[in-house]
């Protein structure tokens, strides 16, 4: 599946919802999700994480990145693109 087919489904299946709810409280929404997926990480390193569950919090921070960039337009395949396989990428560490 490319990052576009990926959008693609997210704005099919929440856009209404998502744009009514606006980039603040999304934002919100995502920003729970990150915690989610910070927890799952330190049980991970406490040697007491499920994978499955981690797997899944990765899952919803992209849909929810997703959905962000949806309400605002950004095509992420593009601009991913733009900003890491461009003129050789950004200059430093990532």
């Amino acid at each position: 599946m490319r990052i576009a087919e990926f959008q693609r489904h997210i704005r099919d299946r929440y856009h209404a919802t998502d744009a009514a709810r606006g980039v603040p409280g999304t934002y919100l929404w995502f920003s729970e999700e990150v915690g989610e997926l910070a927890e799952a990480l330190g049980h991970r390193e406490r040697g007491d994480g499920d994978d499955t569950h981690l797997a899944e919090e990765f899952a919803d921070v992209l849909a929810w990145l997703t959905t962000l960039a949806n309400i605002c337009d950004i095509d992420l395949e593009d601009a991913i693109h733009r900003k890491y396989f461009e003129n050789g990428g950004p200059a430093g560490t990532k």
